[in-house]
């Protein structure tokens, strides 16, 4: 996409802790209406890899671009006008209401002092009815299943107004049929013009709901690129140290096996 400036940009990114480097040379461009998989097995750095594109850790080289503008030179509502965050699960003692936890993300771009009005209101009930949970608004969050719960953090990003969204495994906890609504979700969001970053460590999740896909191993960046030519049998052998089967399904969909199946 030459010449359209990347929501998300990673440039020879090297991320790591206490200075000791886990990934080196990463590279990567989200842009609007696409979904970018970040693929691979747990324990290669996907996560730490993910706090840094989110300015939560410095990275150790290279450089990170919210919309063109360096990571490193914008204070943290700056960052989140640009980039929101869906994280795993939400484990949290509090009984906030559906909607106020929506609210929060509506609220960002206000100052320290300043209280959420009647317009970010609307942002927040808007983002809920966007995603067909209008109905849970008054719902207190501690009661809802796992899969409501995951929707109204989608709902909370939606509402914080950024183009680009960070996923770390927003599906990893549920069960089949919430996989599946939250997957839609995440469809209709990209179908609507925002950038998705996901990480996942499912391979048919990536094939189905990536555009993109970055394969990473341990110590770097093995392949990148649309997914149906990055993610060959060849390298998720190699990427998961198993033999693995690639199989182009009837509707289109790529299905990955292992030897158990």
């Amino acid at each position: 996409m030459g010449g359209v400036t990347p929501l998300v940009e990673a440039r020879g990114l090297a991320v790591g802790h206490g200075g000791r480097t886990i990934l080196s040379g990463v590279g990567l461009s989200l842009h609007h209406g696409r979904i970018l998989c970040l693929l691979g097995p747990n324990g290669v750095g996907k996560t730490t890899l993910f706090r840094t594109l989110l300015g939560l850790l410095p990275p150790l080289g290279g450089e990170v671009l919210l919309g063109g503008s360096p990571l490193a030179g914008l204070g943290r509502s700056q960052v989140a006008q640009r980039l929101a965050y869906v994280p795993q699960s939400l484990a949290t003692p509090f009984a906030w209401r559906a909607l106020d936890l929506v609210l929060m993300g509506a609220a960002t771009r206000l100052g320290p002092f300043a209280r959420p009005g009647p317009a970010d209101t609307a942002r927040a009930e808007a983002a809920l009815a966007l995603l067909g949970i209008g109905d849970l608004a008054t719902a207190e969050i501690t009661r809802l299943s796992g899969g409501q719960r995951q929707m109204v953090l989608l709902a909370r990003a939606i509402a914080q107004g950024a183009e680009a969204i960070a996923m770390d495994e927003p599906t990893a906890s549920l069960d089949f049929a919430n996989r599946i609504r939250v997957g839609k979700a995440i469809r209709g969001l990209a179908a609507r013009g925002l950038g998705v970053l996901m990480c996942t460590h499912d391979p048919d999740q990536a094939a189905e709901l990536g555009d993109e896909a970055l394969l990473i191993e341990r110590g770097g960046v093995l392949a990148a690129g649309p997914v149906a030519e990055v993610m060959t049998a060849a390298r998720l052998t190699r990427l998961y140290d198993i033999p693995v089967r690639r199989e182009a399904l009837p509707e289109g969909r790529l299905h990955f096996s292992g030897p158990s199946d």
